[in-house]
This record gives structure tokens, sequence and C-alpha cells, in this order.
């Protein structure tokens, strides 16, 4: 049988492998398939499409966008997008402009609040390739030795709430399904269960996403139980949606993770890739 991995990061956006490294990897790892699902930018997906063929991998190419909705920040995966296209690139530059005005602005308050000698230019030149994220913030203060871990930078500085933390612009879900749609691609919910919505909450969500167009809810995800993906394919059937599957890999920044198996009994068959196109 078949395996694939359609929710996976490079280091274009908060990953740490390279677009190519990550072909190279899900080549190593025996995937027949991987989608690069990088945040909010597609600007991976040239790099790993030469080397998927490189190493006969099929990359699905793909993207994922923080949205907000009734509050919580709600992502939503494109699978099979067309990156070229003029008004979903145009959305994407809009995007990154706001994150790097968020990123200066994170930079000013470590340095005024929390008294670090950091500078965005200098993260920015450390990850040239790279869409500098907070992930990428924490790892430049592990190396600068001013704390001892990613995980201390965003509970003491950067995470929600914190004294240091700047909010994203987020677009709305609707819009992003639309932009999705438009770009040729399948909207898919990402990871429905880490949202901490009640069952009741939950269905509502996904019958309003639906209605904006949405094509299939993450059903098979690395944090799932049994019981957790049994849920979720019944709300997808109820709906007729189709399920969707990723580990959601970052490689060091979320270690315990792996492509393609997620924390070790992940696999997500090819026919399920199939499907979503059907």
């Amino acid at each position: 049988m078949k395996y694939i991995d359609l929710h996976v990061h490079s280091s274009c956006s908060d990953g740490t492998l390279s677009p190519a490294e990550l072909a190279a990897y899900a080549s190593e790892k025996g995937l027949a398939a991987f989608a690069l699902t990088d945040h909010d930018t597609a600007e991976g997906i040239r790099e790993a499409a030469k080397a998927a063929a490189l190493y006969q991998v099929e990359l699905v190419p793909g993207i994922e966008f923080s949205t907000e909705y009734e509050g919580r920040e709600v992502h939503i995966l494109g699978l099979d997008i067309q990156p070229e296209e003029k008004n979903f690139t145009r959305h994407l530059d809009f995007f990154q402009k706001s994150r790097e005005n968020r990123n200066e602005e994170m930079a000013r308050l470590l340095r005024e609040k929390a008294g670090f000698d950091i500078y965005l230019e200098e993260i920015q030149e450390a990850n040239k390739d790279s869409l500098i994220t907070r992930a990428h913030f924490g790892r430049w203060l592990v190396d600068k030795g001013y704390v001892s871990s990613i995980k201390e930078v965003f509970a003491r500085y950067i995470g929600d709430g914190c004294s240091c933390f700047v909010p994203k612009q987020y677009t709305e879900p609707e819009k992003a399904i639309r932009l999705i749609r438009d770009a040729g691609g399948i909207a898919v919910l990402a990871h429905p269960l880490l949202y901490r919505f009640s069952d009741e909450r939950l269905s509502a969500c996904v019958r309003e996403l639906k209605e904006a167009g949405l094509q299939g809810l993450e059903a098979i995800y690395s944090a799932n139980t049994d019981s957790d993906e049994k849920r979720m394919g019944s709300l997808a059937r109820k709906l007729n949606l189709k399920i969707s599957g990723g580990s959601d890999f970052h490689g060091k920044n979320k270690p315990l993770i792996d492509l393609g198996t997620g924390k070790g009994n992940l696999k997500i068959p090819y026919e399920v890739l199939e499907e979503l196109r059907s």
C-alpha cells in the first residue's frame, strides 16, 4: 500500500527542513506523495517540485492559511493549489507585508521590555530563505544563550498574551476558502479538534465553512486518538465532506512528530488523496 502526508511544513515557514530536503526525506520514508503546506506562503513550492521530481515523489502544492473564527485561530489547508493565480499571489504579498510589520514590532518589544539585543535584520540574515515566524525568534534567542529553550521563549515572552506578543493580522476563513478554490485547490479544515470547540460548536463551525466552500476535514492527524479519528470521520460523512490526513511535520521544531508517521502510528493511504481529488 502507498502512503502519503498532506500536512507538512518547510523552512519557508516554521519548519526546519528546506523544501528540497523535505522531498528527499519523503523519499527516504517511502512516501508516495506529500503536500507542502507552509503557513500563509507558497514560496517553497517551486523548489519542492523540482526536488520531488528528482526523488520520484509526488508533490501536492499546498498552503495553510491562518484565519480567525469567533475569536479563535482556525487553519484552512489548501491542497493542489495553483500558486501562480494572480489574486492568490496578491493576497500572499499583502499577508507577507503584514507579517514583516508584526515581526518588526515583536523585535522592538523584545528589546525594550525584555532587554534582549535583538534585531529583525539579524534573524533574517540567519534565515535567508525563510519566512520569519515566532519560531525563528525563539531559535535565535536560544542560540544566543538568552534563554534555555524555545518553549521558554513562548511561555515568557512571545506566546499569546505575553508581554512581547503581537497579534497576527488574520484573514477570514471564508476568504481563505475562496482564495484556495479560485486557485484550483481543495479547501480542508486543519486539525479540527485543536480548536477546543464543543462538539455542537465544532459541528456548527464546519457546517458554516462548508456553506462557504469547504471540501474536506483533516480527520487523520498526529494528535488524534483512534476515537478522535472516528469522530471526525463521522462528522465528515454526516456533512458530506472528504477526509484528509497529515502529520503537521515541522522537523526539529516539533521533534516528536515525524514525516508520514506522526507520533509513530500515523498511516494515510494514497486513496485519501484520490478521494479528495474526485
